[in-house]
């Protein structure tokens, strides 16, 4: 198990003229950080945890050779007390030594989100593969709180970061594989778009995805959708790790699909999921695609930092695509009467290209984002008497107050029990992240 320091302090070199005993003091910590770093402890050999939860003193696993130590020009503890910006916690003794994939404590988080805002991770685990995510949370002290994130495409962390664990998949789960029958096997962490584009390549009709922004874990998780096709129609079966690290089967009664939701627990982890589409020509899928891609392009701000649309569209004016949509109670149209197309909070605007888009016009703060998103919720409702609901999923805990600070506005602390979807005019571009930053790039 890796548990390399992230933000930690860049090593500076020795001073001239350092005396020998320096220089192997220096050594012997970074030693000590390296062993820390490479997860070479256990509770039997280490950390040893006073009454605080903060580490006392540090047995090394006698294993450790040379080899092993992090080379010396790359960072590494200095101090064995942190692990990248946040204390190391009371329950990481309680984890295997051997585990495959990385653990970093205190990870920041805003350059895992599209919107690029948001405090630290007490935990970020990236997970070497289904045996080693199951391994990990059965560990876990059951106290822990977990949450899976995809790439951050709809997701608002607030600025006093996330408790517990962030569950993050990466390399080993975004394969695609064209299955006989029409079927498609992809990994929770590949993109949408990458899955709709294989199997149109393969012939299969899955060119809803196209435009969905996200992963396919989140997708199934929220059932995502767009131009009146949604996951659920063409979900066979999941592959998911639950909380108590139990590798589990879903089918469709196990989800209970419903409009951009879903009932499996927060806390349980998509590994993969086995879809069938229509069978259709490549060449006609492909140009169905780029037309999607026009008209997002044409309509929605794809260049500026969004996370999608941000509030869902009232009941019963989901977008179809249809030529003749009405789009008189659309959220965005609902907006714009209430005169928030363009309105600002710090860093934080509501597009004037898109009034349902919510931007990070640069040094934004997830107070800001968040605090303008409630203050057009209360506008809408003041001028139109329909009152807008978050679809962009905003967890964690806001920052701690200054002195004199006024209290924030908004939803109390906490993950939010609103799920997340993304709507438009040109679609109902429902997202699929899960989140949980890296844009799709069309």
């Amino acid at each position: 198990m890796q548990t390399p320091a992230a933000g930690a302090a860049r090593e500076r070199p020795p001073a001239p003229n350092r005396g020998a005993e320096d220089i192997r003091e220096q050594q012997e910590g970074r030693l000590a950080g390296a062993a820390l770093a490479l997860g070479n402890l256990s509770p039997s050999r280490g950390p040893v945890l006073d009454e605080n939860g903060r580490v006392a003193h540090i047995r090394l696993n006698p294993s450790i050779r040379s080899r092993q130590v992090l080379p010396m020009s790359r960072p590494v503890l200095r101090e064995p007390l942190r692990s990248g910006e946040g204390a190391v916690p009371r329950w990481a003794a309680a984890l295997p030594e051997d585990l495959e994939g990385r653990l970093v404590f205190g990870r920041p988080l805003a350059d895992l989100t599209w919107l690029r805002v948001g405090g630290p991770a007490e935990a970020l685990y990236q997970p070497a593969s289904i045996r080693d995510l199951a391994r990990f949370l059965a560990a876990l002290p059951p106290e822990v709180p977990v949450f899976p994130i995809g790439v951050g495409s709809n997701l608002i962390v607030r600025d006093g970061g996330i408790d517990g664990v962030v569950i993050r998949l990466g390399r080993g789960f975004h394969g695609i594989e064209i299955l006989p029958g029409g079927r498609v096997r992809a990994g929770a962490a590949a993109l949408d778009a990458r899955v709709a584009l294989k199997a149109a390549d393969a012939g299969v009709d899955l060119t809803f995805l196209r435009t969905i922004p996200g992963t396919i874990g989140g997708a199934v998780r929220m059932n995502a959708g767009c131009y009146g096709r949604y996951l659920a129609d063409v979900f066979v079966t999941a592959t998911a790790v639950t909380r108590a690290g139990e590798v589990v089967t879903l089918r469709p009664a196990d989800l209970g699909f419903a409009y951009r939701e879903t009932r499996l627990p927060a806390d349980t982890v998509i590994v993969q999921a086995v879809l069938a589409g229509p069978v259709g020509d490549p060449a006609a899928l492909h140009r169905r695609m780029a037309a999607q891609l026009a008209r997002r392009d044409a309509t929605q701000p794809t260049k500026e930092r969004t996370a999608g649309s941000t509030f869902r569209n009232p009941a019963g004016h989901s977008s179809t695509g249809a030529a003749d949509e009405d789009h008189s109670r659309k959220a965005w149209k609902l907006i714009e009467m209430a005169g928030m197309r363009g309105a600002r909070r710090g860093g934080a605007m509501m597009s004037t290209r898109h009034a349902n888009f919510l931007v990070n016009t640069g040094g934004a703060t997830a107070a800001d984002l968040e605090g303008l998103g409630e203050e057009v919720r209360k506008r809408v409702f003041e001028t139109t008497g329909t009152r807008l609901e978050w679809e962009i999923m905003r967890v964690g805990r806001p920052a701690p107050a200054g002195p004199g600070a006024e209290p924030p506005e908004g939803p109390p602390e906490g993950p939010s029990a609103e799920p997340p979807e993304a709507q438009d005019p040109a679609g109902d571009h429902g997202a699929g992240d899960g989140s949980p930053g890296i844009p799709v790039g069309d």
